[in-house]
């Protein structure tokens, strides 16, 4: 789905221009006359649809600075780049101290436009990422987060809510990889738990001799071995959330304890001679069949019963497609920041790739694949040729890597290390036994050649086929990316000889 700018402008003829022009730059467009208009929609039930306000400083009425002084008191405020014909230096400053993102002066060129409009956007997303990722860290995380736009995670949402405002013990269900963490982590940010502890128990990682002492502490000297005394999973929790990932894993020892915590509020540390009182909120998550696992005598019935007083079932990412656009776009802009590249969208035939797809795995899988599609993207666009091991399970897409020209006049002669560019030399033909990808075994001389020379003929068709691509050629040729670069430094090989 294209980005939404909505342009405020009181000329008709130039409102016109300014759409047609953002059109033609893959955006879709609003339009406002007035000021009034324009808050009317940044107020209103559209606000959340658009995603960069083009504002006229001069209008009748209601001018840009108050537009922008009315926007900075709006909960999400989108960024705005202000535009004016008369260009002085005080109205610029003016505008980027009440907030705006940039400045412009009309008539403004199509290319300096876009431009803008995609620096502030890019510098809008990293702006949110790094407000996520803090809230995250400080246990404030909110539903309003949380990527949610289609309709099937509006139900997990409301329910979300209404368990916030109590600490009743959540049970969030669904499949590996939808989800349930960040859910867990959204209902305490709206609690009144929120920037107390999260402490998060993967109960399936933990050894079964050591499920006791990790969650509920142990005492010094209690057990060989236990040289100090250690406060378990239940204490550091204290006066926070407890998070219990896939507790259907909890040997049926541990589950005991773990009810009485619950019904009682104290835990008993391994070797302690009397009770902790505790005061923490539960929320469990699990991918499992729970009412099977109670049949199968793996899991307490009673316990279950307790942990499953508020259950959120989180739909899988195949039931919310809507979602994976926006999903797609929040990673991008995540890994590409991370491997320091410059891609700014994806276009919409890899858009149209990654909704068709049924994601098996779910949101986890669909953050893989874009982190791997900005290791392999040599442009500003991810396309379908980023996403090849999707595109071979979506009917009507192909990706596939070119494969290296079946037939190649001139190659040097080896007779030690291999040196790319070297054309001096055309060798005898001679035969090759099937499989050997058409590399030479002997010399001209008919002397077996060396096997670092036929190793760096082989890292040179790699390099070839897969388009210089590190990931990939490493990955082929089953080898660390680590000794891939160190055998091309000492083959005189470099590293995009393509």
């Amino acid at each position: 789905m294209a980005k939404c700018v909505l342009v405020v402008d009181d000329d008709p003829i130039q409102r016109r221009i300014l759409e047609e022009t953002l059109k033609r730059c893959g955006f879709e467009t609003r339009s406002a006359a007035s000021g009034d208009l324009a808050l009317q929609l940044l107020e209103g039930p559209e606000a959340a649809s658009i995603s960069l306000v083009l504002l006229d400083l001069v209008m009748p009425g209601l001018d840009g600075m108050a537009v922008l002084d009315r926007m900075s008191r709006l909960q999400a405020m989108p960024p705005v780049i202000v535009q004016s014909a008369h260009g002085s230096i005080d109205a610029a400053i003016n505008a980027m101290r009440a907030g705006a993102a940039d400045f412009v002066i009309k008539p403004v060129s199509p290319e300096r436009l876009e431009v803008s409009v995609k620096n502030a956007l890019k510098i809008e997303a990293l702006a949110v990422e790094i407000t996520r990722i803090k809230r995250k860290a400080e246990g404030t995380l909110t539903f309003s987060d949380l990527i949610t736009h289609g309709d099937a995670m509006a139900r997990v949402v409301s329910l979300g809510k209404r368990a916030a405002s109590s600490n009743i013990p959540v049970l969030v269900e669904g499949e590996s990889g939808v989800g349930k963490e960040l859910i867990a982590r959204a209902v305490q940010g709206e609690s009144e738990r929120k920037g107390k502890p999260f402490v998060v128990v993967n109960c399936g990682a933990i050894p079964e001799n050591l499920v006791e002492s990790i969650l509920f502490g142990h005492e010094k000297g209690s057990f060989t071995g236990a040289t100090d005394k250690r406060i378990g999973k239940f204490q550091e929790a204290d006066g926070g959330t407890l998070f219990l990932d896939e507790v259907g894993e909890l040997p049926l020892e541990a589950q005991v304890k773990l009810l009485r915590a619950l019904q009682e509020g104290e835990i008993d540390p391994v070797g302690s001679k009397r009770p902790v009182k505790v005061n923490f909120r539960l929320i469990s998550a699990t991918n499992r069949d729970m009412i099977q696992l109670v049949k199968d005598g793996k899991f307490r019935e009673d316990l279950y019963y307790r942990l499953n007083v508020f259950p959120i079932w989180v739909p899988p990412l195949r039931s919310r497609l809507a979602d994976v656009p926006e999903l797609a776009r929040h990673f991008l802009t995540q890994f590409a920041a991370e491997e320091g590249k410059r891609i700014a969208a994806i276009d919409d035939d890899a858009l149209e790739l990654i909704t068709t797809y049924s994601w098996p795995g779910n949101v986890r899988q669909l953050e893989n694949a874009v982190f791997r599609a900005v290791v392999l993207a040599d442009g500003d666009k991810l396309t379908v040729a980023e996403f090849p091991q999707i595109a071979t399970h979506v009917e009507g897409f192909r990706a596939e890597i070119p494969a290296a020209p079946s037939a190649v006049t001139k190659k040097p002669a080896y007779d030690g290390p291999a040196l790319l560019g070297a054309e001096n030399i055309v060798p005898r033909t001679i035969e090759v036994p099937a499989g050997a990808l058409g590399l030479p075994i002997e010399t001209a001389e008919g002397e077996i050649r060396s096997l670092e020379s036929i190793e760096a003929d082989m890292i040179r068709l790699a390099l070839a086929r897969y388009r210089g691509h590190m990931t990939e050629v490493a990955k082929r040729l089953k080898i660390g990316r680590s000794t891939l670069y160190r055998k091309m430094r000492d083959y005189g090989l470099e590293e995009r000889a393509i």
